[in-house]
């Protein structure tokens, strides 16, 4: 059987188009993963330029000014540099130990990101148990550190991990209490629910009035779970060299730095939807989206303004933990773990319990 030009150029055409239409297919299902992750990269390197710059004020010294306008290529310049440089293990450590250990440190906080709701309609996953989800996942990480920390062989790195699994236990409790007290006042965990249910009084009814002892609390357990100063005692320089961190260096050092900056942005931003509002433009009795909902150009328009708010109030926020790094001096083991058993736990169980007391006697 003998094909004629005509036939053998349809036949190529179908095959191209069948090609574009896999390549379209397989772009459409990249484009939801990845730009997730470049946004989170950038909220990462801003976060980055912001805390060297307002760190550089506090100092009154110069900060980054070099690399890009006003240095705000500085944290791509450190990445770069740690891209390049050797990768190093103990000569008598745990090999697989200490290459896992900074992956699962990092992909448990960007797994968080999943149920983080930025706006109304743009949240990957909206679960019934957003919130718990969130706290469960970030548990894992000092499991990371823990491994990361007796893969390296090294008495330092070991007490690193260990003080850094002992500060999760600690302040996970009195945080996962905080996070229970705001699901019983909005009535769901889901975390675009307890947004929605903040937005009925505009500024005055965000959990932060209602839910001050807790608001409290969660800022100083997430600090801890961050290992913010003054609660970083894993990697304290002047006890333990660099604590789980000594034996790294290259892109698993590197590693270590961007997870530690995930988690501030992803606390901020649980923040910011537990107790400020979310993407609410908090003022009372002026519900000007119900316009935008009229077309989708407008709808457009409603998500993208939610979602500047709601980075808006997380930046805004950042200012607390990246100023207490400059200002309050480093606590001892003791005196954390004290802090967390023996005041913050008895406090946020008080607290649930007067809220659980209001809401049963509100019914």
């Amino acid at each position: 059987m003998i094909m004629d030009t005509t036939e053998v150029q349809a036949i190529n055409s179908f095959s191209r188009f069948e090609f574009l239409k896999e390549t379209y297919g397989i772009i459409w299902i990249l484009i939801p993963i990845f730009t997730p992750v470049l946004g989170i990269t950038i909220g990462v390197l801003v976060i980055v330029w912001l805390e060297r710059e307002i760190s550089a004020r506090i100092q009154q010294r110069i900060g980054p000014e070099y690399a890009g306008p006003l240095g705000v290529l500085q944290a791509l310049a450190d990445g770069s540099k740690l891209l390049f440089k050797e990768n190093l293990f103990p000569s008598r450590g745990e090999t697989r130990l200490f290459s896992i250990g900074p992956s699962i440190a990092v992909i448990s906080i960007l797994v968080s990101y999943s149920v983080v709701p930025f706006n109304s309609h743009f949240v990957l996953v909206d679960l019934n148990i957003g919130v718990f989800l969130w706290i469960a996942i970030s548990s894992i990480a000092p499991i990371g550190l823990l491994m990361s920390g007796y893969g390296s062989n090294n008495k330092y790195s070991f007490l690193g991990g260990l003080r850094a699994a002992a500060q999760s236990i600690s302040y996970e409790i009195p945080l996962t209490l905080c996070v229970l007290s705001i699901s019983l006042l909005s009535n769901s965990s889901s975390t675009v629910d307890i947004v929605e249910a903040q937005s009925k009084y505009g500024f005055g009814g965000w959990n932060l009035w209602r839910q001050p002892i807790g608001f409290i609390i969660f800022l100083i357990s997430s600090l801890a779970e961050c290992e913010r100063l003054p609660f970083d005692l894993p990697e304290a320089e002047e006890e333990l060299v660099a604590g789980y961190q000594t034996e790294y260096s290259g892109i698993k050092f590197g590693l270590f730095y961007v997870a530690s900056y995930l988690n501030l942005l992803v606390s901020s931003l649980f923040v910011t939807v537990l107790y400020l509002g979310g993407w609410n433009i908090s003022i009372p009795y002026i519900f000007v989206f119900d316009f935008f909902e009229i077309n989708k150009t407008y709808g457009v328009f409603e998500s993208t303004i939610g979602m500047f708010i709601t980075l808006a109030k997380t930046y805004l926020f950042l200012f607390i933990p990246i100023t207490t790094r400059w200002t309050l001096p480093r606590l001892r083991m003791d005196q954390l773990l004290n802090l967390g058993w023996k005041f913050l736990l008895p406090i946020s169980l008080g607290n649930l319990l007067l809220t659980t007391s209001s809401q049963l006697f509100s019914l």
